[in-house]
């Protein structure tokens, strides 16, 4: 009785979607107006678009699309672990006063939605905007530069701003949460700070910094407004992108039903890896 609700809500706001994708996906398009009917029988589905959208990811013209997202994803969360892990270890393991000022300023953006944030990011970024302004003022630039048609790095620092918050607050949690009697008695045993740090800190804060790492990355492989609002080209173009494009942008939405399938099979690979090394690394420690 106490798993209804949430079943019920699970069932409703995840499954039942989830399936229409799926009858989306493998429908048939209609006959007259070509559009695509959503297929509720399993036994009449039609894979055809589905294995036309897999023939284009892994051979066609969507394959550059993918590895583009998996590049921008993976810069992205290089950088997310270059900025995010110094402060989220500062905020747990030396911040005392300033702890919770800066807990507040880390939640302050998810006050605001990330659509008016990534609009900020256009009027700042605009050719006559404050980073261009900026730049020519200081001699960096000697003119007005596009930074939102077209440019990847654009798009690389749209995301970390936007998802570096889901980063740094699971990992500072983990961090948090743990022995510092540990790190003392290392130091004791004569371990300077950077040993203290690699062969203590480290690896107890590898599993925080892998759900850390997880929950950042999940989302941004379906955004598609940060590359929209401050690229729209399709140069930059990211998988979410085309399936926002095929969903609402085309009369063959079984194309964008299809990759969301796809990426739902990808996403669903890396979850696994993720359970699977969480799980490993609680019986190594059970059995310590």
């Amino acid at each position: 009785m106490f798993a209804a609700p949430g079943v019920a809500w699970l069932l409703a706001l995840f499954v039942v979607p989830f399936y229409a994708v799926i009858a989306l996906a493998v429908g048939k398009p209609d006959p007259i107006f070509g559009t695509a009917n959503p297929e509720w029988n399993p036994a009449k589905w039609d894979a055809t678009a589905l294995s036309n959208a897999i023939g284009r990811i892994f051979g066609g013209d969507l394959g550059n699309v993918m590895l583009r997202t998996f590049t921008y994803v993976g810069i992205t969360l290089v950088l997310c672990i270059s900025i995010g892990y110094p402060v989220a270890y500062y905020v747990a393991r030396s911040a005392r006063k300033s702890r919770g000022a800066i807990l507040i300023a880390l939640v302050m953006p998810f006050w605001i939605s990330y659509l008016m944030r990534m609009l900020a990011w256009v009027n700042l970024l605009a050719p006559d905007g404050l980073v261009n302004r900026f730049l020519n003022f200081t001699g960096l630039l000697g003119g007005p530069k596009n930074w939102l048609s077209g440019n990847a790095v654009t798009v690389v620092i749209g995301l970390v701003y936007g998802y570096i918050p889901f980063f740094i607050l699971p990992l500072y949690a983990a961090l948090e949460r743990m022995d510092g009697r540990l790190i003392e008695a290392a130091r004791d045993l004569g371990a300077s700070r950077a040993s203290a740090f690699w062969r203590v800190t480290w690896p107890l804060s590898r599993q925080g910094l892998m759900a850390a790492s997880v929950i950042t990355v999940l989302p941004m492989f379906g955004d598609y407004y940060t590359n929209g609002y401050l690229s729209g080209s399709p140069n930059t173009s990211m998988i979410g992108n085309q399936i926002e494009y095929y969903l609402h942008g085309t009369s063959t939405p079984q194309t964008g039903a299809s990759l969301v399938l796809i990426l739902s099979v990808l996403l669903v690979v890396l979850m696994a890896y993720y359970l699977v090394s969480t799980a490993r690394a609680a019986r190594t420690v059970a059995l310590r």
